[in-house]
């Protein structure tokens, strides 16, 4: 079997594994990580840090192009192959050069269009696999962009790594992870490889199991989950890498779901519960319609009277009373604040065609 075949079957693999430590530092540490992976039997592809852009100045930004050859000794020692994350096109002809396997576009480039076409420009006519992680900032529409980059400078296999999202407030995540857009990414490119980085979502290493076990249960297709021989000593983000001995038993210990079953009896179990799905959907379709003529009636007093459309007061007792009841609703309040936000916006642009009609 050649090379490209090879690679070709352990991406199609499910769960991918994807693991290595955030950064290379020596020789040594690359080396005595990636066979204390390969030894756990179940690491798939080496990943490491060898540019490392970081949020400040002065940093460790990676020990840079010399770590390369390490990275390149690590895949000949173990048989694993690698992956490096790109950000200019003279760091895609050097880890090119250096035979690394996939390459990855990391958040701080697909914000980017600009980075992100460099990138592609530096593609044209290279057969490799690239995977691209979600931007910083939650827009899809920058994800599908450096999708449709990639694509267009010829290269076939492409795949998502969902890291999180930076969002303003207290999360109890590094990166929030925002599951409901990662979903509606997947959905977009039911295609593409979908991997999940816990490591980047949590920021420490204690939560990565449940975020792991989160990301299975919606059906990713793996795992990039950063691993070093001694995270205490990292040096960069030592808080969220786990030992290689840590991260087998992590994997040991999440259930992996299966996609389907064969069986008669679940399929028609299910189908009933979806019909039932259905209905409810149909019933609150109807009254959310209903809710918005009453709102669009609200609009018509408010013109004859001159009010403006948006009563923050009004607004913030129905928040407050919806929430309150959360609990037992068997809602969570995450949910009931971004439904009550679209409720808020559609009715808003109810009202406003209202109002509009009176200027025509």
């Amino acid at each position: 079997m050649n090379k490209t075949s090879n690679l070709e079957n352990i991406l199609s693999k499910k769960p991918l594994i994807i693991s290595g430590p955030c950064s290379a530092e020596t020789r040594e540490q690359l080396l005595d990580t990636a066979v204390q992976l390969k030894e756990t039997g179940r690491v798939d592809i080496l990943r490491a840090g060898i540019w490392k852009p970081r949020t400040k100045p002065g940093m460790f930004e990676g020990v840079g192009s010399k770590g390369l050859p390490w990275l390149q000794e690590a895949s000949q020692l173990t048989g694993l192959p690698t992956t490096v994350e790109v950000a200019t096109a003279k760091q895609v002809e050097e880890a090119l050069r250096y035979k690394v396997s996939i390459l990855w576009i990391g958040a701080r480039t697909t914000v980017n269009p600009f980075s992100v076409q460099e990138v592609a420009d530096a593609l044209q006519g290279v057969n490799i696999p690239v995977l691209i992680k979600n931007p910083i900032n939650p827009d899809l529409e920058l994800w599908s962009g450096a999708v449709e980059r990639i694509s267009r400078a010829g290269i076939s296999t492409i795949g998502l790594i969902h890291r999180g999202f930076s969002t303003f407030g207290e999360t109890g995540y590094r990166n929030a992870p925002l599951w409901h857009l990662a979903v509606e990414m997947k959905l977009r490119h039911p295609s593409l490889l979908f991997i999940t980085d816990p490591s980047h979502i949590c920021g420490r290493r204690d939560i990565i199991p449940e975020v792991i076990q989160r990301a299975i249960d919606l059906n990713s297709d793996g795992l990039m989950i950063e691993s070093h021989r001694d995270p205490t000593n990292a040096w960069s983000d030592a808080v969220q890498q786990v030992t290689p001995a840590a991260l087998l038993t992590i994997l040991e210990q999440i259930i992996w779901r299966k996609e389907d079953v064969n069986s008669p009896d679940y399929h028609a179990a299910l189908d009933t519960l979806r019909q039932e799905i259905n209905q409810y959907d149909e019933e609150l379709l109807q009254l959310i319609s209903r809710r918005m003529k009453v709102a669009e009636k609200i609009a018509q007093y408010k013109k004859e009277n001159q009010i403006t459309i948006l009563q923050p007061g009004r607004w913030q007792e129905i928040t407050r009373r919806v929430l309150q009841k959360s609990q037992e609703l068997g809602l969570s309040q995450e949910f009931l604040t971004q439904f009550l936000d679209a409720i808020h916006m559609e009715s808003i642009a109810h009202q406003k065609q209202v109002l509009d009609a009176a200027k025509k």
